[in-house]
C-alpha cells in the first residue's frame, strides 16, 4: 500500500519513555500533525505534548482500542518500545486506512527471540559472533564449563536491555547461565539463552527506515551501556549517546547497509515476512570488520534523542512513507551539528532505583546553550507531582532525563550536555561525564574506547 501522507494526521504514540518523548517532540514540529495521543502512564514530558488515550493499551482489548481509534480518526499509530511490537500491536491496529509505524510480531522476532535472530543471520550470511542457543540448563552449563575464551551470555527474550552478561571466565559464565535459566533474574526472557564469543572493538548503532523493499540508512550513533565512567560496572539500558560518529566512513556504512541490513531484509522477504519500521543493528567494529551484536526493531534509546534532535526532515512524513511503502524517492536530511545526550539517572540504577524525588533545574539546563547551540531535556522516568503544584515533577524509574545538546562540534556538544546535566537537581542524581571520550582523543574508530557485546 503506497499512499501520500494526508495534510492532517491524528497520531497515537505507544510508549512512555525518553525515546517516545523525543518522537513526540519531533512529531510536534510537523505541519501535518493533527491531534497527538499518548498512552496512560506516559512521562511528564509526553503528557505536556499530547492527550491521554482513555482506552486500555492491551491486545486483549484490541476491539475497544480499534473502535476508539476509529472515533478519534487516528490515521497513524507509532509504536515506540519493543514490548508492544512483541505483543503484536502492529498486527491488530492496522485496520482500514489506518497505518502503523512498526513491524509485525513475526518481523519483530528479530528482537524478541535472539536465538531465532541468530539463525536468520546465519541464513543471510550476516557477520555476527559465533554462538549456540540453549533451552536446557544442564546442556548450557556443560557448554559454559569447557569454554576457554571469554564469552557473552544473553537472555534470548526481551530483558529491557539488561539481559546481557559479559564473562571473562568459565565460572562467571556458569553463574550467568544459572542466573538466567535457574534463578530467573530476567524472568521468562531467560528460558532460552545464547552463549556466544566475546567480541572486542568500538560499538556502532546503525538504524534504517525500511518500508518492505526500500531502506534509508540514518546517521550512525554510538551509545554507552556501562553505568560507570571508563565503561565500568554493570550494563544499563544506556547512559548516553552521540550522533554522528566521527571516523565512520561512507565505505563502512555502505558495507553495513549491503552485508547486514539489506541481507537480513532480503531473507525476511524470502520467508514472506515483510519488514516495515525501524531496523536497528547493534554492531561491533572488530579487526575483522563489523559484526552484529543484536537487532532491535525500533528506534534505540538513548540513540533516538541525539538522532531526532539532528533530524531536519518531517518525521511524520517519513513514518507515513515507511508504513505505506513509499520511501523510494524521499530524502532524509540532518542538521550538520553534532548532538550528545547525557542520561541523568536515579540513585540505585541499574538495580532498584530510588523514586518519588522532586526534580528541579530542567529550565536551567535548557538555558545552558550559547549562540548557535541548543539544549533539549527529554523526559524518561518522570511523573507529574500533583502535590507539588503546576509543573512539579518527580522521579519514576531509573533513567530519569536525557539531556541532549546540539553544538558545532562533538567536543562542544559533549561539554554542553554535561554542563546542562549538572544543572539537574534531585537527591542521588548521577550521570556519566566521559561520553564520546574515545573519539575525542582520536577520531579513528580503532582508537575509540573498546567495549564488548553489551
Amino acid at each position: 500500500m503506497t499512499a501520500a501522507c494526508p495534510d492532517r494526521v491524528n497520531v497515537l504514540l505507544l510508549g512512555t519513555g525518553g525515546r517516545e518523548h523525543a518522537i513526540a517532540w519531533k512529531l510536534r514540529r510537523s505541519p501535518r500533525l493533527g491531534e497527538l495521543w499518548v498512552e496512560p502512564g506516559a512521562n511528564a514530558g509526553l503528557l505536556a505534548l499530547g492527550k491521554v488515550c482513555p482506552e486500555p493499551i492491551s491486545t486483549k482489548e484490541a476491539f475497544r482500542l480499534n473502535r476508539w481509534c476509529d472515533r478519534e480518526g487516528i490515521g497513524l499509530v507509532v509504536i515506540g518500545p519493543e514490548a508492544p511490537l512483541a505483543a503484536g500491536f502492529a498486527d491488530v491496529l492496522a485496520e482500514g486506512d489506518r497505518v502503523v509505524f512498526g513491524p509485525s510480531k513475526e518481523a519483530s522476532r528479530l528482537e524478541w527471540d535472539k536465538a531465532w535472530a541468530k539463525q536468520m543471520m546465519r541464513t543471510a550470511s550476516v557477520p555476527t559472533a559465533e554462538g549456540k542457543s540453549f533451552t536446557n540448563l544442564d546442556a548450557a552449563i556443560a557448554y559454559a564449563e569447557v569454554r576457554e575464551e571469554p564469552c557473552v551470555v544473553k537472555a534470548a527474550g526481551l530483558a529491557a536491555g539488561k539481559g546481557v552478561v559479559l564473562c571473562d571466565t568459565a565460572e562467571e559464565a556458569v553463574e550467568a547461565v544459572r542466573d538466567a535459566m535457574e534463578r530467573k533474574v530476567f524472568g521468562e526472557a531467560g528460558d532460552t539463552i545464547v552463549i556466544e564469543e566475546k567480541l572486542d572493538g568500538p560499538e556502532l548503532s546503525v538504524m534504517a527506515l525500511v518500508d518492505g523493499r526500500t531502506l534509508w540508512v540514518l546517521d550512525p550513533c554510538r551509545d554507552h551501556k556501562r553505568v560507570g565512567e571508563g565503561d565500568t560496572g554493570p550494563n544499563t539500558g544506556g547512559m548516553g549517546a552521540f550522533c554522528p560518529v566521527p571516523g565512520v566512513s561512507e565505505d563502512l556504512l555502505a558495507s553495513i547497509e549491503r552485508d547486514v541490513l539489506v541481507a537480513i531484509v532480503d531473507v525476511l522477504n524470502r520467508e514472506e515476512i515483510p519488514y516495515r519500521g525501524v531496523l536497528y543493528a547493534g554492531l561491533m567494529l572488530t579487526p575483522g570488520g563489523p559484526k552484529v551484536l543484536e537487532f532491535n526493531c525500533r528506534f534505540g534509546d538513548p540513540e533516538t534523542e541525539p538522532l531526532l534532535a539532528r533530524l531536519e526532515s518531517d518525521l511524520l512524513e517519513l513514518m507515513w512513507a515507511t508504513a505505506t511503502g513509499g520511501l523510494d524517492g524521499l530524502e532524509v536530511r540532518f542538521d550538520p551539528r553534532a548532538a550528545v545526550t547525557t542520561v541523568v539517572c536515579a540513585e540505585g540504577y541499574p538495580g532498584t532505583p530510588r523514586t518519588g524525588d522532586r526534580i528541579e533545574g530542567i529550565a536551567d539546563a535548557e538555558a545552558a546553550s550559547g549562540p548557535g547551540e541548543q539544549v533539549i531535556v527529554f523526559h524518561a522516568g518522570t511523573a507529574p507531582d500533583p502535590s507539588g503544584g503546576p509543573g512539579s515533577i518527580v522521579t519514576r524509574g531509573g533513567r530519569i532525563l536525557a539531556v541532549t545538546a546540539l553544538a558545532a562540534d562533538l567536543r562542544r556538544a559533549r561539554d554542553l550536555s554535561r554542563e546542562a546535566a549538572g544543572r539537574i537537581r534531585f537527591p542521588g542524581a548521577f550521570f556519566r561525564g566521559d561520553l564520546a571520550e574515545g573519539v575525542l582523543r582520536d577520531t579513528t574508530p580503532a582508537a575509540t574506547v573498546p567495549t564488548s557485546n553489551a
